[in-house]
């Protein structure tokens, strides 16, 4: 009886011992489009897209530089509006009506 009570015994703790677990992440996924943004201010500007009333922040592009944005959540062919607003919030610049398809060049201002 004590023999098989310490076969039972070994067998629980051979299946609840612990177990080796490999984690990956998977791959990034890729925007269909984005913005290519040229800011020809002095100042950067905070960049988004509104799509369907709701905004979603891009990135921020320095001053005088040029950047490309991949847009994630937005359909090649949608009709989006660009919104890029200064740092220091005084000014907005906006493009509307722009249909996403590949990559788009907006320069602001």
């Amino acid at each position: 009886m004590r023999s098989i009570l310490a076969g039972l015994l070994v067998a629980i703790v051979a299946a609840c011992g612990s177990r080796q677990v490999e984690v990956r992440s998977g791959p990034r996924p890729t925007s269909e489009v984005s913005v290519r943004v040229t800011n020809n201010l002095s100042q950067g500007v905070n960049v988004s897209v509104v799509s369907g009333g709701n905004e979603s922040f891009l990135r921020q592009v320095n001053a005088n530089s040029t950047e490309t944005l991949p847009v994630q959540g937005v359909a090649a062919g949608t009709s989006v509006t660009l919104r890029a607003t200064t740092v220091d919030g005084r000014n907005t610049y906006t493009r509307e009506n722009v249909v996403l398809s590949g990559t788009f060049s907006w320069t602001v201002p």
